[in-house]
């Protein structure tokens, strides 16, 4: 298992999606992805995209500078 990280501040909707998209392309099942981004929409869409995928969505906070952190598992 791989924990990786992905810095998604300053990308607008879609993009973090998309960048989130990618990277599970080249990762294996069960590595960790720990992605920040600081669009108002990525909150519902990383849940919507998690979902849909069928990926876990095994956390998700907003820190102080309202910068939300998502943690994700590669579930297939």
């Amino acid at each position: 298992m791989a924990i990786q990280y992905l810095d998604c501040k300053g990308l607008c909707c879609p993009m973090p999606i998309v960048q989130v998209a990618r990277k599970f392309r080249g990762m294996e099942i069960g590595d960790i992805l720990e992605v920040e981004a600081d669009d108002p929409a990525f909150q519902p869409d990383i849940e919507a995209w998690a979902d849909c995928m069928g990926q876990k969505l095994s956390s998700i906070n907003i820190k102080n500078d309202n910068i939300v952190k998502a943690v994700l598992e590669k579930m297939q």
